[in-house]
């Protein structure tokens, strides 16, 4: 396998796990990591050498704006930049509770 073919590789698999991190793997969100998936298979057999950086380039540069993007609104959360906190402290508070092995229960709302 040439270093070109490695380089893809790596960036493919970064690509589609920022997919899976940031943007979810539900149903109704799976069409992006198919479509990734569609361009790179599509892209296998190009003979173009620019073309098929270009587009290595452009995969690079999505994944990382998705990083970033993701970065950002976390610290955005954590200066407390008019944001409502209450679902990320539900969320640390269950991971803390959850790495001394216990679990918060459900609140009840009506």
């Amino acid at each position: 396998m040439s270093f070109e073919a490695l380089h893809a590789v790596k960036v493919y698999r970064h690509l589609l796990k920022a997919i899976k991190k940031h943007i979810g793997q539900e149903d109704y969100k799976k069409h992006f990591g198919e479509f990734v998936m569609l361009e790179f298979r599509k892209n296998t057999n190009l003979s173009d050498h620019s073309a098929i950086q270009q587009k290595i380039k452009l995969a690079r540069n999505y994944t990382f704006l998705l990083n970033s993007v993701h970065h950002h609104k976390d610290l955005l959360f954590s200066y407390n930049i008019a944001v409502d906190r209450s679902d990320e402290m539900k969320r640390i508070l269950g991971k803390s509770a959850a790495s001394v092995g216990l679990q918060l229960p459900e609140v009840y709302q009506p």
